[in-house]
């Protein structure tokens, strides 16, 4: 049973950034119709590339883990999940507010959006926030 599920991104070291990358990678293959919403951090580390880097010693660790099991990084996956039809979007009061011009975001997001129309968008969909 398809459907739309959206992640919710405030934060993007290892820990968050995993969990939304393999969910959301998981739920495009599935065949859901996937958004990633980037806020605050997850944004700014989204457009300094870099979305999922560990953060102190055990998000090391486990990255280092990760990577020995063949796990893919999760900007990896991020990326997969795009390719295959997720979409990465921002409101565009919060690219505002973290200092960025809605045009400079067309390459790391889809879209910059109002917030009304991702209301709307979220209607009778699955979310999490991360």
């Amino acid at each position: 049973m398809a459907g739309r599920v959206f992640f919710f991104l405030q934060h993007a070291t290892y820990e968050p950034a995993f969990q939304a990358a393999t969910m959301g990678i998981t739920a495009v293959a599935m065949g859901d119709e996937v958004y990633f919403v980037f806020a605050f951090e997850a944004l700014r580390a989204l457009v300094e590339g870099r979305f999922g880097e560990p953060r102190g010693e055990r998000e090391l660790a486990e990255s280092a883990r990760a990577l020995e099991l063949g796990v893919p990084l999760p900007a990896r996956m991020l990326a997969e999940a795009r390719e295959l039809g997720a979409r990465l979007v921002a409101c565009d009061t919060t690219v505002r507010i973290c200092g960025y011009a809605s045009e400079e975001l067309k390459g790391p997001l889809d879209e910059v959006m109002g917030l009304a129309s991702l209301w709307r968008l979220t209607d009778g969909a699955r979310t999490l926030a991360l």
